[in-house]
């Protein structure tokens, strides 16, 4: 794979883009070329117990250029923005050239931003906004933000409306006013090269049907099958795109051509949110097109 002639090998590079685009295959050519550590930047794919639904990179791609980050969560293991940024912080005195890649917005906003540090959130108002998003559904939650934070936030995530509540149940102060009194950011975008994969839809939605179909091949079914037992909806470790349709599947309760098309239609409807939101926060990064990556 080609990588853009202007690369420096003396500067970090961040690679960012919706799901399905490329960006692993990007990040493992420019290490191959110049040398570096390839560092995580997805949410899911920090934990151990998905490997085939959260598209972490193969064990050969592993073997031959230093990763981190990547399946040292466990399933049941409390992880946010603020643990990545604190293990990456460590990344970076390394003095190791980090190639920062995944889909998870969040992070390169808090590692090129900053990141307000906020107090973590007490088990039992985590149980409390569990219960409420369970039973009364996000506008529960989202009805009791202030109107910044609302403002601010992407109202369609139940994952950042429920973080609003329950920081704002903590501390008595909303997300958006915590986040104005943002540290200087561990690595500014001045400081590396930030590059967003862009890719068009009926492409990329091509794209993501053929690739959940590998996902199924390489034993995606046995991932979910391992995963039953301990199954909890409601835990981040739980939210992998698929990951709830194939439990369907195996519970009896849908066929596998059904669990397969309501996974593909999740992984489009993901990419889409993950669009809209690069687009909106990070115009400033350098666009590469999905299709030359």
């Amino acid at each position: 794979m080609d990588i853009p002639h202007d690369i420096s090998p003396a500067r970090p590079v961040l690679i960012a883009g919706p799901t399905a685009t490329g960006k692993s295959a990007l990040a493992l050519a420019i290490a191959r070329a110049q040398g570096g550590v390839i560092v995580n930047a997805d949410a899911l794919q920090v934990y151990a117990n998905w490997h085939i639904l959260s598209a972490r990179p193969d064990p050969k791609d592993t073997a031959q250029i230093p990763h981190r980050l990547y399946g040292h969560v466990g399933a049941r293991q409390a992880y946010s923005v603020g643990h990545w940024l604190r293990e990456i912080a460590g990344l970076l005195q390394s003095g190791d050239r980090l190639i920062v890649t995944g889909g998870t917005g969040l992070y390169f906003t808090a590692l090129t931003q900053g990141l307000a540090d906020i107090p973590a959130t007490p088990p039992r108002i985590r149980q409390e906004a569990d219960r409420r998003l369970r039973e009364d559904g996000i506008d529960a939650l989202l009805d009791a933000l202030d109107a910044d934070t609302h403002a601010r936030i992407d109202t369609r995530n139940p994952m950042r409306v429920q973080r609003a509540w329950e920081v704002q149940q903590t501390t008595g102060r909303g997300l958006a006013a915590w986040q104005d009194m943002t540290p200087a950011p561990l690595l500014p975008l001045a400081a590396c090269q930030p590059l967003l994969v862009e890719a068009d839809t009926e492409w990329l939605n091509a794209r993501i049907a053929r690739r959940f179909d590998r996902m199924l091949e390489a034993g995606a079914l046995d991932e979910v099958r391992a995963n039953l037992a301990d199954w909890d909806p409601a835990r981040p470790s739980s939210r992998a795109i698929g990951a709830s349709e194939l439990a369907g599947y195996l519970r009896g309760e849908t066929t596998l051509d059904q669990a397969r098309e309501g996974a593909t239609i999740a992984t489009r409807q993901f990419a889409k949110r993950q669009r809209t939101w690069f687009r909106a926060r990070m115009q400033s990064w350098r666009r590469i097109a999905a299709a030359d990556v």
